[in-house]
């Protein structure tokens, strides 16, 4: 269960300080990137199951590094977490900037996001997992920004209700598609398409979108690109790179409607359209 307290009850100190200040200021390396993990594990070791409360480029964030690789990351090394996806996010920000975050785990993209656009923007904050979604809301609420929207539901091939697969060891990683873990947990979530979603907020655009789906992203924008009209189509889709097990080649559907891969690093795709 999650801890409700004020943010600052979980203010990092001593030890735990020590090593946050550490990861977060070593540049980028092999040699460093070790450190930093090695340091990691000594200090989740230590923690005993507490959280800790950050802010982190100018986010607030109650961060669990224990059974989620995402908050672990965020805590320890974000200057490692998507720096060029990010990068090239924010410049793309602008006036009334629509972002649609799905799989947005405890928040990080769309509070990210919300920090860098003005007041005009709107930002949906899609999660699907009730504990991860509590993070989800806790942090949203810690911060200032007015125009982050949490929606409790899963985004798939058809609306209604499905079987979301989670690993124990790993929260972020869920999927209706099973995840590779050997310890897989199953829950029945709520589910929209794509499309329905941005019918339902009253979207008459679409500035980004981001996909981390652990591989069912082809489930998403496959029948997103049958049915929906191209004035809401996204201008830029942040997808993470699932090729191993999508069932449709992704890439090329996106460039059929007119998408063109301008990044591609470690985790992720990045197209732009227009």
């Amino acid at each position: 269960m999650n801890d409700s307290r004020p943010f600052g009850t979980f203010a990092p100190s001593g030890f735990t300080r020590w090593v946050v200040e550490r990861t977060r200021s070593m540049p980028e390396g092999w040699a460093t990137r070790r450190l930093a993990l090695m340091l990691r594990r000594l200090l989740v070791q230590s923690l005993s199951g507490a959280p800790i409360d950050l802010e982190t480029f100018g986010v607030k964030m109650r961060l669990h590094p224990y059974n989620n690789v995402c908050e672990k990351r965020i805590l320890l090394t974000p200057q490692y977490f998507d720096p060029e996806e990010l990068a090239l996010l924010a410049g793309r920000i602008k006036d009334g900037f629509t972002f649609v975050d799905v799989g947005a785990n405890v928040g990080w993209y769309a509070l990210f996001a919300a920090a860098k656009a003005g007041p005009s923007s709107r930002i949906l904050a899609v999660e699907p997992q009730p504990e991860i979604f509590d993070r989800l809301t806790f942090n949203i609420r810690q911060n200032p920004f007015g125009t982050v929207k949490a929606v409790a539901c899963a985004v798939a091939d058809k609306t209604g209700e499905l079987t979301l697969f989670l690993d124990p060891n790993n929260r972020g990683e869920s999927s209706v598609k099973i995840v590779s873990s050997s310890q897989t947990d199953a829950i029945r979530v709520p589910a929209v398409t794509l499309l329905d979603l941005f019918n339902q907020e009253g979207f008459s655009h679409v500035d980004a979108v981001k996909l981390d789906v652990e591989g069912a992203e082809d489930l998403i924008l496959d029948p997103f690109f049958r049915d929906a009209p191209p004035s809401l189509y996204p201008s830029l889709f942040i997808i993470e790179d699932g090729r191993g097990s999508w069932q449709i080649d992704l890439p090329q559907l996106l460039e059929s409607k007119g998408y063109r891969l301008i990044l591609q690093t470690r985790m992720n795709l990045v197209f732009e359209r227009g």
